[in-house]
């Protein structure tokens, strides 16, 4: 599938709230639901109404609050869950069962048999009391599972068209993206029905695992603002935007805001109470910054010599960092032409030396290779020609 076509599903509000620091208000849950519809996102998964009363509230308000985005509940695989999400106006229910042999023995302790006549059972009470919702079925652990114990699932479900999706999670983030994409590929062959994947990150393969996934059939990707989650989280939503944009940019400039994503990130960040990390996808403090000499360069020459994205399309600007002894005479040509000093090569050569002889022997700063030029500078005015 096209990565265009992907529809991204953002747990923010649910995956996210397990994030272990997250306590999210029901205002501040309101708030994030705004701000990700506003970015582009058109489909939204939230806590299990079933969970608590205020996560029942939560659901019920966002989910009537008038946003142009599908509010998905996320629901264990019961009737009483069904009910109580149904009850809430969301638009789909997201249910989720076990099927690993180590997770059902841990949890539900139910044979495989039993698991699809559970699904089976409450998806035709789905459909007895909320014949247009959308319906997924997910299989917990899936990547652990053998595959003939997913088949043994998902064919048999597939047949009953009580579902509009199958979802395979990656529980334990432990899955690489071969792996994904055997899986994904399968599962879409044989049961002809829309895939979602839901990927952790626990061996730093989430970006790649989506990828994988949605270059395999999945019609439907998982992610959280800054990847936030149970454990180290899952797909962040900048990681998936990269990857779309790095594909396709023209369809992802036009189907997101992506001028709004930096301060969507930073809101989260804020909100879950931890910092954005410096070298996030897209949105940290040194994504688009250069140092080496090499790469300054370069970049000045043309961006996309040593940048995959644009980061004016994120509303963002690049650095480049001269104050260091990797620096280039051609990166404090620029410096130079930009505080107005005209120096022939020689001076500029010579400014250079200074900066990385100060450097060796100190931290610098912007300030300190501005002075520098500006002493060769006078330096060069006074010399008799």
């Amino acid at each position: 599938m096209p990565l265009s076509d992907v529809v991204v599903v953002d747990s923010t509000l649910r995956e996210g709230e397990q994030f272990v620091l997250a306590d999210f208000s029901s205002d501040a849950k309101l708030e994030i639901a705004r701000a990700l519809t506003s970015f582009g996102v058109a489909y939204l998964e939230v806590t299990s109404p079933a969970a608590s009363r205020r996560s029942r509230t939560d659901a019920a308000t966002i989910a009537n609050a008038g946003l142009p985005a599908t509010v998905a509940a996320h629901i264990r695989c019961h009737k009483d869950d069904a009910a109580i999400a149904i009850d809430t106006g969301v638009g789909a229910l997201h249910m989720v069962m076990a099927t690993s042999p180590i997770l059902r023995a841990a949890s539900h302790g139910k044979a495989i048999a039993e698991v699809v006549r559970i699904a089976a059972e409450v998806g035709e009470f789905v459909r007895s009391r909320a014949p247009n919702i959308e319906l997924r079925f997910s299989s917990e652990d899936a990547f652990r599972c053998p595959l003939n114990d997913l088949m043994n699932v998902y064919l048999p479900l597939s047949e009953l068209r009580l579902f509009d999706r199958f979802g395979l999670a990656d529980t334990t983030g432990a899955a690489t993206p071969d792996r994904v994409a055997e899986v994904v590929n399968l599962l879409g062959r044989l049961t002809a029905t829309p895939i979602e994947f839901h990927g952790h990150n626990d061996i730093g393969c989430a970006i790649a695992n989506a990828h994988a996934a949605a270059v395999n059939g999945a019609t439907h990707i998982n992610t959280t603002v800054l990847g936030l989650g149970e454990r180290n989280g899952i797909t962040p939503l900048e990681g998936l935007i990269a990857v779309m944009y790095a594909a396709d940019r023209v369809s992802t400039v036009a189907r997101f805001r992506l001028s709004e994503l930096p301060a969507l990130c930073r809101r989260v960040a804020e909100l879950a109470g931890v910092a954005v990390p410096f070298n996030q996808v897209l949105v940290g403090d040194t994504a688009f910054s250069h140092k080496a000499g090499m790469h300054t360069k370069a970049v000045h020459n043309d961006p996309r010599s040593y940048e995959a994205m644009d980061p004016s399309d994120f509303g963002l600007t690049r650095e480049i960092s001269i104050s260091h002894r990797l620096t280039g005479w051609n990166a404090v040509r620029v410096r130079a032409d930009a505080l107005g000093l005209r120096l022939a090569l020689a001076d500029l050569k010579e400014a250079t030396s200074r900066v990385k002889n100060a450097a060796d022997e100190n931290a610098l700063s912007l300030d300190d290779v501005d002075r520098i030029l500006t002493d060769v500078a006078a330096l060069a005015t006074a010399r008799p020609h």
